[in-house]
C-alpha cells in the first residue's frame, strides 16, 4: 500500500494496525481513500475515531499502536468506523475486589 492510497485525513500509528485513527472529523456523505478504495461515509465521525484498514471479520483483534484493543463482534467492511457499536473489550479481569481486600488484611495483620 502506497502512502497516497488513503486520504490525508487518515493517521496510521503502526504498520501492523489494521485501524486508522481520523486527523479531522468526516461528515456523512463525504467520500474518503482507505487502502485505495473509496468509501463512502453513512454518519459523521470525529476527530480522533477508528476506520478500518481493511476488512475485519467477526471476532478478530483490532489492533492500535500494534497492540490488541479488543475484538470487533461482526464483520467490519474497509473504511467503516470501528466504535462501542462493533468493538468489545478483551480485558480479563485477574484480581478480584475480595483478593485486594484479603492482601490488604494480610499487611495490616503484619504490622501488630
Amino acid at each position: 500500500m502506497k502512502l497516497n492510497d488513503n486520504d490525508t485525513r487518515l493517521l496510521l500509528l503502526n504498520e501492523e494496525d489494521n485501524v486508522f485513527v481520523l486527523r479531522a472529523a468526516v461528515e456523512a456523505g463525504e467520500t474518503i481513500t482507505v487502502a485505495g478504495v473509496t468509501v463512502q461515509i453513512g454518519e459523521r465521525i470525529g476527530m480522533g475515531h477508528k476506520l478500518a484498514r481493511r476488512a475485519i471479520q467477526p471476532g478478530e483483534k483490532v489492533l492500535k499502536y500494534g497492540a490488541p484493543i479488543g475484538s470487533v463482534t461482526r464483520a467490519v467492511a474497509i473504511g467503516e468506523h470501528v466504535h462501542l457499536n462493533n468493538l468489545k473489550s478483551d480485558y480479563t479481569q485477574t484480581h478480584s475486589l475480595e483478593e485486594a481486600r484479603a492482601a490488604n488484611d494480610f499487611v495490616e495483620g503484619a504490622n501488630t
